[in-house]
Parts: structure tokens; C-alpha cells; sequence
């Protein structure tokens, strides 16, 4: 939708104008999988699409929320803000709230506020809608509260931040930074190589010439709230807790290959083991994925693409069979250099490197051989690497 739609939509619901509007963008993780919350590095970037929001301030001491994609409508008094029942999706702009003031004490919230959310992000597909969301509340309303760091790269980092904890409290999810980080701080045409311990990160160009990123819909929703995403953050801790036994540690991303081989033994969960193996290898990958796109060996990268998907199919199992049929399928066209699952798995999408005179033959081949093994029918979407959060208006 143009920001003239949505104007039009806001004036429609509350019969005024909005005051302002925001944006920020979904995200698509290029390498680095379950890496963030075990201390490694991710490479994702920001994309074309995400969550807008729309605001007025009103005189009558509530939050009203709408969305263009959810039918639930809420009206919140500003003394009663807390987590809704039902999962309600209202959750996440409260959690946002109540965490600025938490953070920043100096921000309240002293007005009412009429809201319109809208967001394409495809739904359940593992692109980040909720970071999005999460993001671009918080962009609105610390401006709308009175708090905002002049230093643009710390304000940016603190807005990831408010929307991790709010995953955290109010969604129950317990996720890395790296959603929130690639929705706040991404940049048009760069990639993000960011260290989810420390939070340092380098804008990395993306250079593809003659190469497109293809971001491929499973149309299998995932489900990161279900309950296997926080059995994975679990069995990590697991891992590390055993290997401190031989080699003090905080997180499994502290470790290199080398240094596994002689830890490994020390970790007697076979389920914790798996897990760790693939954290281990995957930071390795993701840093030899990135110095291949500085070099420009775009056919390496792709390479360390596909064993990053072996590597969460075999042992952090987290793929299932509709991102291995989709990969797999991709594996078997010429003109791909390497495709696997992004974001937390359990469904959701594949990314892959597609040569730009194979793009139609992929389309083709591994939407007919997903269709043939699952039964469902897959989305393509030629990925434009975007900006991060933003005011519009």
C-alpha cells in the first residue's frame, strides 16, 4: 500500500488524520543460523517490506490499535498497561511501551494515541514480522515519549533492544538480537556482520553482479512460540555447562573448530552434542561466508549456504520437510550457487543465490517438485535489500 492508501485507511478508522507514520523492515538472514542467542555472528540485511504505523495522539487517555491484517481491535486505558490475554497482538506495541519507560524512566507515556499497524510481511514466514512491529513501535514512541540518543548508531541498537525484550516478556520467546538489529540498523545494499555478543557490526556491500537473493515461501507457517525454538536456547546452555567441566566458556560461539575437536568428548547429551556441533561449525561459516563476498567469491559463499542447511537439517534439526524439499529442489537447477532455510526454522522460508537467466527455470523446477512432495504451493519473491526503521511523515 502507498502512504496515501494508508492515510486514507487511518482517516477511515478514527475520521482524522494520522500525525505521523513509521516504518521498518522485515529481514532475511543470509548465513548465521541460531547463532545470536549462543554468542556468534549473523549476516542478515533488511528488506524492501515490513510494518508501518500510523499515529495520532487523542485527548481521552487510551490506546486504540488496529491493524490492516488482524480483525482484533483493542482500546487500552494508559493506567492498565500489561499483557493482554490471548496472545493478543496488541502485546507487542504494549511490551514496547512499558519497556522505553523501564529503560529510559525519564519517558512517559502522557497522551492517548489512536493506532493503524499494516505490515506485508508475508505471514509465517520466519521474515520477521513481529521484529518489525517491535521496531517500528519502538522507533514511534520514544520520539513520542521524550526519549532519543543523538548518536543515531546507539539509538538504533537501543531500539533493537526494546523490541528484543519485549519478545522476550510479552511473546515468550526467547530470541537473539539479530531480528531486531537487521530491522534497526540496516542499510540499502549491505548486509549486516553482526556479533550478537558484543553487538559491534560492519555494513558489508552486496555485490551480486548478475546474481539475485530469492527468498522462497514454504507456505508452512512456522511456530517459534511452539515451543522448540526454547528447547534449542536450552539444550545450547546444556552444552556449554558440560563443556565448562573441561574449558571455562560463556558461549558455544567461543569456540573454533579446532577447539572443538577437543571439547567435544566432554558433552555427554547426544542431543546437546548435535546442537553445539552445528553452532560451532555455523560461526565458522558465517566468517568465511563473509570475507568470500568481500573477495567476491560469490560461488564459495553459496557453497557454505548449502552446508549451512545440511547443518540445521542434520543437527540442529530445525528444518523439516518442506524447507529440505524446497532446498533440495534448488540444489538440482543450474544457475544456483547455494540455497538454504532463514530465520528460525519449523517452516518459514529458504534463501538461495540464483543466477539472474535461471531465475525463471527455478521458479519452474522447485515450485513443481515442492508442490509434487508436499503438496503445497510455493511463493517466490526477488529480495531488494532496504534501509532500516525510519519516520515517513
Amino acid at each position: 500500500m502507498t502512504t496515501q492508501e494508508l492515510q486514507q485507511a487511518f482517516e477511515q478508522a478514527y475520521g482524522r488524520k494520522a500525525e505521523k507514520i513509521y516504518f521498518a523492515p522485515g529481514r532475511v538472514n543470509l548465513i548465521g543460523e541460531h547463532t545470536d542467542y549462543n554468542g556468534g555472528c549473523v549476516f542478515p540485511c533488511a528488506l524492501s517490506f515490513g510494518a508501518w504505523l500510523l499515529i495520532a495522539k487523542n485527548n481521552d487517555k487510551v490506546l486504540r490499535f488496529r491493524s490492516l491484517n488482524m480483525p482484533q481491535v483493542y482500546e487500552i486505558a494508559l493506567d492498565a498497561i500489561k499483557p493482554q490475554a490471548d496472545r493478543a497482538w496488541c502485546n507487542y506495541s504494549l511490551g514496547c511501551m512499558e519497556i522505553i519507560h523501564r529503560r529510559h524512566p525519564e519517558a512517559k507515556l502522557e497522551s492517548g494515541y489512536d493506532l493503524l499497524y499494516y505490515g506485508n510481511v508475508p505471514a509465517g514466514a520466519g521474515l520477521s514480522s513481529s521484529a518489525a512491529m517491535e521496531v517500528v513501535t519502538a522507533r514511534a514512541f520514544t520520539e513520542e515519549m521524550g526519549w532519543k540518543d543523538a548518536d543515531d548508531k546507539k539509538y538504533r541498537t537501543e531500539l533493537a533492544l526494546i523490541g528484543q525484550a519485549c519478545e522476550h516478556e510479552y511473546a515468550g520467546v526467547m530470541c537473539g538480537i539479530m531480528d531486531q538489529f537487521a530491522s534497526a540498523q540496516g542499510k540499502k545494499d549491505h548486509a549486516i556482520y553482526l556479533n550478537c555478543d558484543t553487538l559491534d557490526f560492519e555494513h558489508v556491500p552486496v555485490k551480486l553482479n548478475g546474481i539475485k537473493v530469492v527468498i522462497t515461501n514454504t507456505h508452512s507457517p512456522h511456530h517459534l512460540d511452539s515451543g522448540a525454538y526454547n528447547d534449542r536456547v536450552r539444550q545450547c546452555k546444556t552444552a556449554v555447562e558440560q563443556i565448562c567441566k573441561v574449558k571455562p566458556i560463556k558461549f558455544l560461539a567461543e569456540l573454533s573448530p579446532e577447539d572443538w575437536e577437543t571439547v567435544e568428548s566432554a558433552i555427554t547429551d547426544p542431543i546437546a552434542k548435535k546442537r553445539a556441533r552445528h553452532v560451532v561449525g555455523e560461526v565458522a561459516r558465517t566468517s568465511a561466508a563473509v570475507e568470500a563476498l568481500k573477495k567476491g567469491e560469490i560461488e564459495y559463499f553459496g557453497e557454505l549456504m548449502t552446508a549451512s542447511h545440511i547443518s540445521l537439517r542434520d543437527d540442529y534439526e530445525v528444518t523439516g520437510p518442506e524447507l529440505d524439499a524446497l532446498a533440495e529442489a534448488a540444489w538440482q537447477v543450474d544457475g544456483v550457487l547455494g540455497s538454504r532455510m532463514t530465520g528460525g526454522g519449523f517452516g518459514g522460508c529458504t534463501v538461495s543465490l540464483v543466477r539472474d537467466e535461471a531465475i525463471d527455470a527455478f521458479k519452474k523446477f522447485v515450485g513443481e517438485e515442492y508442490e509434487k512432495k508436499t503438496g503445497l504451493k510455493a511463493d517466490f519473491y526477488v529480495a531488494e535489500i532496504g534501509d532500516g526503521v525510519m519516520r515517513l511523515a
